[in-house]
């Protein structure tokens, strides 16, 4: 993002080749980057595909001015990055598409994640629940086994190799008998496909039992759930009948690893109002419970959290603050010997130090919706993400893309409607991420800018997306660059990730 009128226009919408051209006895030509402040006197400079350099404002200022000396050490940093090109050599053009290609070799293989939603049936009444729950003996919200059989039909259309099938609710475990069904269905799918298959259910664990586990370990099922903190945090923020939701979860946490293995046990936890303040006792209860990580996650603006009003009781700057306090625990925890990780920045980390894509929905452009993930409603609805699905319960459908009883993969994939989503998700031709320096390492959120100021791009001075992944990105540079202890860390996160 151009934010200093005293420097040139590096980066602009239909820039033409005497931008990048070298000037009259100049031994160097600009390739395509962008600039963005990162205090109060360094800029952070990247290219295409996410490579950086940190410069002082008056040697950025003399690298597009084409006045570095050639001998300088910032000429041979800008040189080894792809940030100029001498006219001796092509080198750099042709490594930087090679990097690109690789930045962007999700995108063949389309749709790799599936979500079928089998049931709204819950047992618990959590206040920033993203879905309409229904309770948990109305079995009309379950998904039919004839839904389930077209669903998995449209989902082995899909190109991609690796699938995933995630299944969701509701509590899953209210309708096991749908898993265990569309499970049987994509194994005898697959003798024939041959594609690389992976389950997941996510659940608050409440209803596991010998069965359930028995038979996840036979067909290799993980185990997806939510863990906001400790005892009292997680009992606040999911409430059931009997109040011992984190018992039960911590019980079933436990039980599944035993059956399952660590591996196959994972948790997540949402910020809310009661969390503020206790970043550091919640990332004790996730090294407590033998977690290696964390995902710090905000409220987000669907569901009860919006008629509750409860997502305003958070502010984008309440979360930058606890994100802020408790990145700095965790990395404080491994400088003393504890290795733990903070999941998003190691997302972030990786697309910054890494040529490796990462297939998160919401770090892509264009944006995951659809070409990333679908979701199976239980009513056998289409929808572009779990969040786009989460708004059509509250009236809003706009990102439904058909239904299983008319539609193909295909059909969804190559859809006007879908493909105007997309067009308009491209950060590369969206108005203040053109010209961003973060733009390689950001991706597109059309649901979260449709949901919260009506428009698919969003004004971004004003996203709380936006404000997000700027103050999480520019902390981590600043780490980068002058906490060589710190940065030690999170590089480690980065191909820790990559594994």
């Amino acid at each position: 993002m151009i934010d200093d009128p005293g420097l040139p226009q590096l980066s602009q919408a239909f820039a033409g080749p005497e931008v990048f051209r070298a000037r009259r006895g100049d031994e160097y030509q600009l390739l395509p980057a962008r600039f963005i402040r990162l205090d109060s006197s360094r800029y952070v400079l990247t290219n295409l595909v996410g490579e950086y350099v940190i410069l002082e404002r008056d040697e950025l200022a003399a690298f597009v001015n084409h006045g570095l000396c050639k001998d300088s050490a910032i000429y041979q940093q800008l040189k080894v990055r792809h940030f100029l090109i001498e006219s001796d050599s092509t080198v750099a053009i042709d490594l930087l598409a090679l990097k690109y290609r690789t930045k962007q070799s999700l995108l063949p293989q389309l749709t790799s994640l599936f979500i079928f939603v089998i049931t709204l049936r819950c047992d618990h009444s959590c206040p920033y629940c993203q879905v309409s729950r229904r309770s948990s003996n109305r079995e009309k919200y379950d998904m039919k086994f004839e839904t389930a059989q077209k669903a998995v039909d449209i989902m082995f259309q899909s190109p991609s190799l690796n699938i995933k099938v995630e299944f969701q609710g509701g509590e899953p475990f209210l309708c096991f008998e749908r898993i265990r069904q569309i499970v049987e269905l994509v194994n005898e799918r697959n003798k024939l496909e041959r594609r690389n298959i992976a389950f997941v259910v996510a659940s608050t664990l409440a209803f596991l039992d010998e069965e359930i586990l028995d038979y996840c370990a036979r067909h290799h099922v993980s185990l997806s759930t939510s863990l906001d903190g400790p005892e009292s945090i997680h009992n606040a923020n999911r409430p059931r009948p009997d109040g011992d939701s984190y018992q039960r979860a911590i019980a079933g946490i436990r039980w599944a690893r035993s059956r399952l293995g660590t591996q196959h046990v994972n948790a997540l936890m949402t910020t809310t109002p009661r969390s503020l303040g206790h970043a550091r006792d919640i990332v004790d209860e996730y090294v407590k419970q033998g977690f290696d990580s964390i995902f710090l996650r905000p409220l987000s603006p669907f569901g009860f959290a919006v008629k509750t009003g409860l997502v305003d009781q958070v502010t984008m700057s309440d979360w930058v603050g606890f994100y802020r306090e408790a990145l700095e625990y965790v990395l404080s925890m491994n400088l003393h010997g504890t290795g733990f990780r903070e999941e998003y920045s190691a997302l972030l980390v990786r697309r910054i130090l890494t040529p490796f894509p990462t297939g998160y929905v919401d770090l892509q452009s264009p944006a995951g919706v659809g070409i990333a993930a679908l979701v199976f409603n239980y009513d056998g609805a289409i929808y572009a993400s779990d969040e786009s699905r989460m708004l059509a319960e509250t009236g809003d459908a706009t990102f439904r893309l058909g239904h299983v009883d008319h539609d193909s993969y295909v059909s969804i994939i190559g859809s006007d409607k879908l493909i105007e989503m997309l067009r308009q998700s491209f950060t590369e031709s969206t108005p203040m991420c053109s010209d961003c320096g973060f733009l390689p390492y950001c991706g597109s959120d059309p649901v979260y800018h449709h949901a919260t100021q009506g428009d698919l791009v969003g004004l971004k001075p004003v996203s709380g997306f936006c404000q997000r992944n700027m103050a999480i990105l520019r902390e981590i540079f600043m780490l980068l660059a002058d906490d060589p202890e710190k940065s030690r860390v999170l590089q480690r996160w980065a191909f820790e990730a990559a594994l």
